[in-house]
């Protein structure tokens, strides 16, 4: 089963499924990201605040696949926005998954009471320009954090990765993205699990023999949004990458669009400051 990618707006290529170590304990990460290899996932997303790097880089090593094949996402800590420290996190997260390169580094969180962003966005694009990622981006910005970016960096974004389900359906926010030619990363695609009774999915799954995530799943997919559904058990792991042999109607993507309550799992990114001590 092959993945289709995303061409980012620098011309790297991403593939649109991946797999997320978002909450897998460091001393499962490795197995787990092996596990996902083994499934046929060639797309990882990890970050520093999940204290799992060193379990990826782990998995990556010991895969047995080319460098080339894997794309492995990270995001900075919100306590190291500073220019310098956001360029020394960099450094440990490189340090940590065992590579000379990430192939996309985002800025996790905005926290517009803590830090300028900006200045930590400048961070990135010299980590950019020299080498360490192959694209950087940015993730729970908004529309207006990204304005504030356009107005006064030089590399747009190639990501921005946000909360994105069906009670979350962020069509403003992707449109705004699409614009800009800024791709969009959906996390927490299934709600945390609150859309899988939803009965305007379960009853789109039944009709499709699907489970009511996988319905959820090939959603995003066909909305063209990079997804990265977690789990460490294998025959979850296998469901979701089961994406790719069937389809979902414009009828049933509307049907789905409609269930929309502008609902957060998380936190709200024009609010959310905190900074681990």
């Amino acid at each position: 089963m092959t993945v289709p990618n995303i061409t980012l707006n620098n011309g790297v290529e991403i593939p649109q499924l991946g797999f997320g170590v978002f909450q897998v304990p460091p001393e499962e990460t490795r197995d787990a990201t092996l596990q996902a290899f083994e499934v046929g996932y060639r797309h990882i997303d990890t970050a520093e605040m999940y204290g799992n790097e060193k379990g990826v880089g782990e998995a990556v090593a010991q895969s047995g696949l080319a460098r080339g094949d894997i794309f492995v996402t990270s995001k900075l800590n919100n306590g190291f926005h500073a220019h310098d420290d956001a360029l020394e996190a960099l450094d440990t997260t490189l340090g940590d998954l065992g590579l000379d390169q990430v192939d996309l580094f985002l800025i996790h969180w905005p926290l517009p009471e803590v830090g300028d962003y900006v200045e930590t966005w400048k961070a990135l694009e010299k980590a950019y320009a020299d080498g360490k990622a192959r694209a950087i981006g940015v993730s729970n910005f908004q529309q207006a954090h990204l304005e504030r970016l356009f107005a006064e960096t030089d590399v747009v974004p190639a990501v921005n990765q946000i909360e994105v389900h069906p009670y979350l359906t962020q069509n403003p926010l992707r449109a705004f993205n699409s614009e800009h030619n800024i791709a969009t990363e959906a996390w927490s695609p299934i709600a945390q699990g609150a859309v899988l009774d939803d009965p305007v999915l379960t009853a789109i799954a039944k009709d499709k023999d699907r489970t009511t995530a996988q319905v959820t799943l090939r959603w995003h997919i066909q909305r063209g949004d990079i997804v990265f559904p977690k789990s460490v058990t294998r025959s979850r792991v296998e469901e979701n990458f089961a994406l790719f042999d069937f389809e979902l109607s414009d009828d049933e993507i509307a049907k789905i669009d409609a269930v929309n309550k502008d609902e957060r799992t998380g936190p709200d990114p024009d609010t959310f400051n905190y900074v681990p001590e």
